[in-house]
């Protein structure tokens, strides 16, 4: 295990897409999504153990969830959690880390993850990472993760790559955002696109330099920030920060820029959740009409389902096909599992029409 290896875990999201199991105080990197008994945030922290120390591992995360990540991972230290004051996408969120973790290790190597993404062959994960660590460390390249696609899904980005050498690791040609149908299906039947799973490695100084190009407003912020890093001045600076920074992903402001991007194939057994039905997809299925159940509940003429309530409150449905009934808490919601968009109209309406506390 690489002394210099660091992973930085972001973990600010909100996940709107699993409205009203999670919500905005207590979002779905903090449940047991799986139902395994550790939440989404405790198993990603866990799967980077093996790749460096549980000291080079960072979380990130908007200043409202501190006390949950200290409840959920009790033995990180402060300079661990970096405390985000509003929510500015992922560019501000990476410069934060790597600007602070450079001027403690200058040589520090990262991965960079989100906290709500589930893999299901770890030994196949660990290769991929550490042979893309290995080459981030020996070189300036910028490198993501793709998964090879499985269906023409139209709400992931898109990575082409170069065939130009029997090399795992791939030079990155064109970055597409979330395609439409057609144009999925044009990616799939190609052969030479894969998924960006937004998993990222590189070398801190190869990132920083990638900010001074490619953002060199978000490079001047953080950067003029490093003496405040490790110390008692580092919460009101980046309040400072954060006050004036803009909101940007690291794709949009960096990768689909740069020249030195390159794309490593991961076939590790991926899913970013990213929403009902990609977890009705991956959870155990718990009768022989193919629904997935987590509560205290009953079926009947039911199938393609994923039905979750409380324990304390049963839960009786009969003659639905390919739905999803949440029970959670002050919220119950019956709707097609698969209609993805529509969830972020009912977070939507509820909070115009009903108010925050049901968000």
């Amino acid at each position: 295990m690489d002394g210099s290896n660091y992973v930085i875990i972001m973990a600010g999201g909100i996940g709107s897409r699993f409205w009203p199991y999670s919500r905005n105080n207590y979002p779905k990197q903090f449940l047991d999504v799986m139902g395994v008994g550790r939440s989404l945030l405790q198993l990603t922290f866990d799967r980077f153990t093996k790749i460096c120390s549980k000291e080079n591992i960072y979380i990130v995360s908007n200043e409202k969830y501190s006390d949950l990540i200290r409840e959920q991972l009790p033995g990180l230290a402060d300079y661990q959690i970096l405390l985000e004051p509003d929510r500015r996408n992922t560019a501000p969120c990476i410069a934060y880390a790597a600007y602070k973790i450079a001027q403690r290790d200058p040589k520090a190597n990262m991965v960079v993850t989100p906290a709500d993404h589930v893999i299901f062959k770890e030994d196949v994960f660990e290769d991929t990472i550490n042979q893309a660590l290995a080459e981030s460390q020996k070189s300036d390249k910028l490198i993501t993760i793709g998964i090879k696609p499985t269906r023409p899904e139209t709400g992931y980005g898109y990575i082409q790559y170069i065939h130009e050498s029997d090399s795992i690791i791939k030079k990155v040609k064109t970055f597409t955002e979330k395609p439409q149908l057609e144009l999925a299906k044009t990616f799939l039947e190609s052969g030479d696109f894969v998924w960006n799973a937004g998993i990222f490695i590189w070398r801190a100084d190869t990132i920083i330099r990638s900010f001074e190009k490619y953002l060199p407003d978000i490079a001047e912020l953080f950067s003029s920030m490093s003496e405040a890093y490790f110390s008692d001045r580092e919460k009101s600076s980046i309040e400072n920060a954060y006050a004036v920074t803009k909101s940007i992903s690291i794709d949009y402001g960096v990768m689909e820029k740069a020249d030195n991007v390159y794309v490593v194939e991961g076939n590790f057994g991926w899913s970013d959740l990213g929403s009902w039905g990609s977890l009705h997809d991956i959870r155990e299925k718990n009768d022989g009409d193919n629904n997935v159940i987590d509560g205290n509940v009953l079926t009947y003429d039911s199938k393609n389902c994923l039905v979750m309530g409380e324990k304390e409150r049963l839960v009786v449905i009969q003659g639905l096909d390919g739905y999803l009934v949440a029970d959670c808490e002050d919220v119950l919601l019956i709707c097609k599992k698969d209609d993805e968009k529509q969830f972020r109209s009912f977070v939507n309406d509820v909070k115009n029409e009903k108010g925050e506390k049901y968000v």
